[in-house]
């Protein structure tokens, strides 16, 4: 029996597993992430503000001045200053969570949010536009690749979706890492991935081929971590309907000597009703794994495109 592979880890703020960390002493238990996504993944729980010695319940913390280089401080006692500690456990994490593929904060916290958390001039007035959480600006700083999201925008399923793709192309990218950089396995690793960055960045899927096409004398060692961090940039775009039929087009090229005319009018109309969104995106690539099951095409059978995460997530039942 081949063991099978162990499941990607994604380090996720604690309160979203369910756990009573939060300053009134609830949670924030997310059900996508505590019960959906645990069959596929390995969750690591992290709360950086019980952990730097923040009681529970506590008063909470609130970020104040510049929105750049905010301070975390007491909403009431304005003496408790947990900046520096918050920023020194980011970094203390970042070291030892080497092995994460993925990372789901608590949104709009002043430790842990991503994006517009509020920061709070002296006066008490919000600064336009807001900042982020002191633990996740240090930690982020040390993982620029990384997969990272709210929990809320996971609510979308385009984001929820995209998320996941690149936490599996994370833990492909590690699971190469540990072979061994060769040239051949990183042309292979970009053969596998060119629909699915077609899908994504068609720009940037030209940029990749022509970086691996100039590699030359470069070591593999040196070219793939540059490789990596684009194509990790290049995943983060949304695939769109436009972009998604523009590659099923493609892919279904391969079948034009394989399928009767009848079969290709179909597989058209099929294709036609996603791109009107009359049908979400499973039909069209339904359709197209069922005739390369009868015809089979050993580069399409590589293509991580076709099943870029486990089929039982569903993901692409919504897109």
């Amino acid at each position: 029996m081949p063991i099978a592979p162990a499941k990607p880890k994604i380090a996720i703020s604690a309160c979203l597993m369910g756990a009573e960390v939060r300053f009134n002493g609830g949670h924030k238990e997310s059900c996508l992430c505590s019960r959906t996504l645990t069959d596929y993944f390995d969750f690591v729980p992290v709360c950086p503000e019980v952990a730097i010695g923040l009681g529970i319940p506590r008063e909470p913390i609130r970020l104040v001045g510049d929105a750049e280089h905010p301070e975390a401080v007491g909403t009431v006692n304005r003496d408790i200053n947990v900046t520096q500690p918050l920023a020194e456990y980011g970094q203390k994490m970042a070291a030892e969570l080497s092995d994460i593929c993925g990372y789901i904060f608590m949104q709009k916290s002043p430790s842990c949010g991503l994006l517009r958390v509020k920061v709070y001039h002296a006066n008490g007035a919000p600064v336009d536009g807001g900042g982020r959480g002191l633990y996740a600006q240090a930690f982020c700083e040390q993982h620029p690749d990384l997969p990272v999201e709210e929990d809320g925008r996971l609510n979308d399923p385009v984001l929820r979706e995209n998320f996941l793709t690149r936490v599996f192309a994370y833990s492909a990218w590690q699971q190469l890492l540990q072979e061994g950089l060769s040239r051949r396995g990183l042309m292979d690793f970009h053969s596998r991935y060119k629909y699915l960055l077609m899908a994504h960045n068609p720009v940037q899927y030209k940029t990749l081929g022509n970086l691996l096409g100039n590699m030359g004398q470069s070591a593999p060692t040196e070219l793939g971590p540059r490789y990596f961090s684009e194509l990790m940039e290049a995943l983060k775009k949304c695939a769109t309907r436009r972009t998604h039929t523009n590659v099923l087009q493609h892919i279904s090229g391969y079948l034009k000597q394989a399928i009767s005319a009848e079969d290709k009018q179909e597989m058209q109309r099929v294709i036609g009703q996603y791109r009107h969104g009359i049908v979400p995106l499973v039909v069209p690539l339904t359709l197209l794994k069922h005739y390369f099951r009868q015809h089979p095409d050993p580069y399409i059978a590589q293509q991580v495109y076709l099943q870029p995460h486990p089929e039982n997530l569903s993901l692409r039942n919504a897109i």
